[in-house]
Order: C-alpha cells, then sequence, then structure tokens
C-alpha cells in the first residue's frame, strides 16, 4: 500500500526553451533545404521531450520502505525528514552539500526534502530529494516511520 506517491516530471519552462531546437536546426540546415531543417528540429524536440519524460523520477512511499528513482531504503532506517525551501533549498543544493549524500535533484524543482540516514554502516548520510511538494513528502516520510498504533478490539 502506497502512502505516498510523487513523480517529479520537469519544469514547463525546460519543455518550452527545448522549443529552440527547432529554429537551431532551421539555421544549420537551410542552406540546404528548409524542409530538412524543420523536420530535423522537429525530431530533435521530440527527443528532447522524450528524453525529458524518461528522465522522469518517481518518489513513493510503499511498504514501510521510502523510494526515491531505482534507490530503496525501508523507513526503519530513515531519521527526521526536512523539508527546505528558499535559500535553505539553495544552500542544501550548494555550499552544504555533502559529497556523500544521495541526490534525486530535478532542475526547475525549487524545494528539497533532506532524509538523515540512521543505518550505522551505511556511508551516505542523507537523501536530498527534489519535491514539488516538499512538505507533504517529508510529513509522510516522518508520519510512516512511526510505528502504527493498532487497537485490537476482539
Amino acid at each position: 500500500m502506497s502512502t505516498y506517491h510523487e513523480r517529479v516530471w520537469p519544469a514547463v519552462w525546460v519543455l518550452v526553451a527545448s522549443v529552440l531546437v527547432i529554429p537551431a536546426s532551421l539555421m544549420v540546415f537551410a542552406p540546404i533545404s528548409v524542409l530538412a531543417g524543420v523536420i530535423t528540429g522537429v525530431a530533435l524536440y521530440a527527443g528532447c521531450v522524450g528524453l525529458w519524460v524518461l528522465s522522469t523520477r518517481t518518489i513513493e512511499i510503499v511498504d514501510d520502505e521510502l523510494r526515491a528513482g531505482r534507490a530503496r531504503i525501508p523507513v526503519s532506517f530513515v531519521g527526521e525528514a526536512v523539508a527546505l525551501s528558499g535559500h535553505e533549498a539553495f544552500a542544501a543544493r550548494g555550499a552544504e552539500l555533502d559529497a556523500r549524500a544521495w541526490l534525486l535533484i530535478r532542475g526547475g524543482v525549487p524545494d528539497v526534502v533532506r532524509v538523515p540516514l540512521t543505518d550505522p554502516d551505511d556511508p551516505t548520510p542523507y537523501w536530498l530529494l527534489s519535491s514539488r511538494h516538499a512538505k507533504k513528502l517529508a510529513a509522510a516520510i516522518n508520519e510512516s516511520r512511526r510505528p502504527a498504533s493498532r487497537v485490537d478490539k476482539s
């Protein structure tokens, strides 16, 4: 059962900016053939969009496991997640970034969630995850860490 699911899509401006491959191709191929330039530009744009979509990663919490892209870790090895935005997120991705951290960063997604790891055998100090819903993701991670309080009414 999934308690949280998010696909971190590329920012719209990235897809719009990729349109610039069409006039660039047209400029390169115009001396040969305008039609070849248009066809090449459209094909390159479709390829760019396809690569962006294929590179989209999923962050989810399923069966007491945090999954970010291909990486997986049991929530029992996860510390208190913290949502960062603004200058804090910028610093976390830059000056304060630990080179040993595991990253799932998407350009154009300004907020991140820092998830510390508590496994003593894991050299990775934390995961840093881009998220469009950083507060919800951090809350879901923190909630999944708590043991379920079940009352047996039998």
